[in-house]
């Protein structure tokens, strides 16, 4: 992580399993909290379009007070810091939780990002927000007032009179999450049609956010032109080429390339698009021996 390497921070990453939507547990998690300064989390996820659920989010909740209630007085204590961008972005019955919410005493002890790029498709607003125990806000404004970089006031001043007018707010969110949702499905239901008809291929039910993660198995396969296809990388460029279509590799935010998982992002894309690209993918797929 650029910011830990910045600051010659400690790091422990947690590799997480499909199995659980690839979002860490408390069990995962828990080796690594003895004198940690700081858990970080995110949910909606990026990359993966999967989220907390309320029980795994309380559980993980549950290992920070207990890690903080063993530090002494004047002790740094176990902050989380809470990447909730993309929390407006959740599809079906699948709802949003925060560690606040759920346990109050947790608010002396999160840190919540968050800004308007993503949830509103916005990618020129790079307008974002932090909210937590003054403490540590103040020392976040003393750091920003150094940087020289951020979002012009204009903007800043417009987001915030927009977020104000609820009723523009709920109709843009509501219209963009039905697009956003649509597509996701459609994708998420294609790639479970080729993996009922024999494709190395799986996805995992959208949540939230604007990706779908994907599998595609054919690490060893031999493209028409003789190429053998080694790595996540060398599966996502035969797509490109033969297929139209890009995905991300999960190795590009720090798995192993031999890791054949993928981020799908529907963001500039309509509905429309993702049916054409269902029969692409399937052609290119069964070039391959």
């Amino acid at each position: 992580n650029h910011y830990s390497d910045l600051l010659g921070a400690e790091t422990a990453m947690v590799e997480t399993r499909p199995e659980n939507n690839f979002m860490p547990t408390a069990d995962e998690l828990r080796p690594h909290l003895k004198g940690a300064a700081l858990l970080a989390l995110c949910s909606p996820l990026n990359p993966t379009g999967t989220m907390f659920n309320k029980k795994d989010l309380e559980e993980i909740c549950d290992l920070v007070i207990a890690e903080n209630k063993t530090r002494f007085a004047g002790e740094k204590p176990l902050y989380i810091l809470y990447d909730q961008i993309y929390s407006q972005l959740t599809f079906g019955d699948y709802k949003h939780f925060d560690p606040v919410t759920l346990r109050p005493e947790l608010r002396d002890y999160t840190i919540f990002v968050d800004g308007g790029s993503k949830c509103f498709a916005a990618t020129g607003v790079r307008v974002g927000w932090g909210f937590g125990p003054a403490k540590i806000i103040n020392n976040m404004k003393a750091i920003v007032g150094h940087m020289g970089a951020w979002a012009p006031k204009a903007e800043q001043v417009a987001m915030g009179k927009y977020l104000q007018d609820k009723t523009a707010v709920d109709a843009f969110l509501n219209e963009l999450k039905a697009n956003v949702q649509a597509s996701l499905n459609t994708l998420h239901k294609g790639f479970q049609q080729l993996k009922a008809e024999g494709f190395s291929v799986d996805s995992i039910e959208p949540m939230g956010a604007i990706y779908l993660t994907i599998k595609v198995d054919y690490k060893g396969k031999t493209t028409p032109d003789g190429k053998v296809l080694e790595t996540a990388t060398d599966i996502n460029f035969y797509l490109i080429k033969n297929a139209g279509i890009a995905f991300v590799p999960f190795s590009a935010f720090g798995t192993d390339e031999d890791v054949v998982w993928f981020r799908a992002s529907v963001g500039t894309v309509t509905n429309e698009d993702v049916q054409h690209t269902i029969p692409r993918i399937k052609d290119a797929l069964e070039k391959l021996k």
